[in-house]
């Protein structure tokens, strides 16, 4: 072990002394411009942020790539990044978070760096935020306040901001706070118009008026965002009674899942390398080798300790998950854990579908860009994924095969019918020619008689001119291995 004492084994026992008492600086993550004059500087110049993080469990390199994490989280924010830091502890301070004395210190780099903002790479305790600005004497953030600010930036639709709102003053409510005397101040005399003399209260403090407010507006808010959920519903079942089948893309923040959408569609969807740059769904239509047409959903991207308040805010839109027929599950290949942000986004994806009571769609795993991965990682990652598909969705590496694997998969999820479908119902037939694969069909005195694979969505609607004991559905594995 080296003389710094920073183990990689996070299961050694108790700490070291070095790593208990220090707060060292990961080098490479700071954004400072350079090369430019003082004047173009100060026209440029964006908030200027310094990373804090508590390194309690895991490897050196996860505590490192979590600060890498929240460095491009600052960036897409729009801060510019001076310093970052990260404390081995065994726990975070109950007080300020890295405690007392390491405060100290950072108030030191605040001044050296003139920062303006310190991030905390987790969610603080309001006590915790207060304590800590106080020693430091500029704004302090959290991880969680970190990630609603950038998904009140990239918000567009009417439903997307109003979910972002939500959790933006779920967050706020137990963290308003004033300063001095001007939150305690509290409306009697003519200003209450309570009554006059003899009959004036106390009255509401400025900040009971304040969370008063938020709590009407949260009330506003939900009442509006379930309104859009019945249009979206409404929507959601008008595709699934169209039989055609439908794949929700899914996966880590900026994992390319807009990249493989518009190389699988044609769409014209938002491709930005920043994080959260997708927010509100997008649905498009495509067509298979086979001829199959296929839904493609786009989601909102995940991240390691997603904010409960996101989660509960856009469970409407996370439900376009729990009605897909198949997830298509894209991960970073680039990535240094790739492992992590796949157990990620399955926990977000298993705690959405368990509250709607729907069973667990299959999953595709696909490992996005592989043109950034070098040969060696390349062949890590096809032996710790042995059933990915591995693709470009910049290059078009990989896609002819992701398409096939689409087809045979969506296949397995089809149902096997036998019909005889009287001459009035032209449409239904056509619908099986559409949608489904027909095995064979011949023409008899009474109709069409059709034995065919279709969706689900279809069979049911094909269940009344079903020849009894010739309709079944497969069994569906969890994770689809094709």
């Amino acid at each position: 072990m080296s003389r710094s004492g920073w183990s990689a084994d996070p299961t050694t026992g108790e700490l070291q002394l070095e790593d208990r008492t220090s707060l060292r600086r990961v080098a490479g993550l700071s954004t400072e411009l350079t090369d430019i004059t003082e004047v173009e500087y100060r026209q440029l110049r964006l908030e200027r942020v310094v990373l804090v993080g508590v390194w309690t469990t895991g490897t050196a390199t996860q505590a490192e790539a979590s600060m890498a994490e929240l460095a491009a989280l600052a960036e897409t924010a729009g801060s510019e990044v001076m310093e970052a830091l990260i404390q081995r502890r065994d726990r975070p301070d109950p007080a300020t978070y890295i405690g007392a004395g390491k405060a100290d210190e950072l108030r030191s780099v605040v001044l050296e760096t003139e920062a303006d903002t310190v991030i905390c790479d987790g969610e603080l305790a309001p006590a915790q935020l207060t304590a800590l600005e106080k020693v430091v004497k500029v704004k302090v953030v959290d991880r969680t306040a970190l990630i609603l600010d950038i998904f009140a930036q990239h918000a567009t639709s009417r439903e997307g901001k109003a979910q972002v709102s939500l959790a933006q003053m779920e967050y706020m409510l137990p963290r308003l706070r004033g300063w001095g005397e001007s939150m305690s101040r509290q409306a009697g005399g003519r200003a209450g118009s309570n009554g006059g003399v003899g009959l004036r209260g106390p009255g509401e403090t400025k900040i009971e008026t304040d969370r008063r407010r938020i709590r009407e507006r949260m009330s506003k808010l939900r009442r509006e965002i379930r309104a859009m959920k019945i249009a979206r519903d409404t929507k959601r079942a008008r595709r699934t009674s169209s039989g055609i089948p439908s794949v929700a893309i899914i996966g880590y923040t900026n994992a390319g899942k807009s990249s493989l959408m518009n190389r699988l569609t044609g769409a014209g969807v938002l491709v930005q390398d920043a994080l959260f740059a997708t927010l509100d769904p997008t649905t498009r239509r495509a067509e298979l080798r086979d001829g199959r047409e296929v839904v493609f959903t786009d989601t909102v991207g995940f991240v390691r300790h997603l904010p409960t308040q996101l989660v509960e805010a856009f469970r409407s839109t996370l439900e376009e998950v729990s009605g897909a027929d198949l997830l298509l599950h894209v991960v970073d290949g680039s990535d240094m854990l790739p492992a992590e942000q796949i157990a990620s986004v399955r926990e977000v994806v298993t705690d959405v579908i368990k509250d709607s009571g729907l069973p667990t769609p299959p999953e595709l795993l696909v490992v996005n860009k592989i043109d950034a991965v070098g040969p060696t990682d390349l062949t890590h990652l096809r032996a710790l994924l042995p059933e990915a598909s591995f693709v470009s969705a910049h290059g078009g590496t990989g896609i002819d095969a992701l398409r096939e694997r689409l087809a045979e998969a969506l296949g397995g999820l089809d149902v096997e019918i036998s019909v005889l479908l009287p001459y009035t119902r032209g449409d239904l037939l056509s619908r099986i020619h559409a949608d489904g694969r027909i095995v064979s069909s011949h023409h008899e005195e009474s109709g069409t008689r059709v034995h065919a694979r279709v969706p689900h969505a279809l069979a049911a609607a094909l269940a009344d001119y079903a020849h009894a004991g010739t309709s079944s559905v497969p069994h569906v594995a969890d994770h689809v291995s094709v």
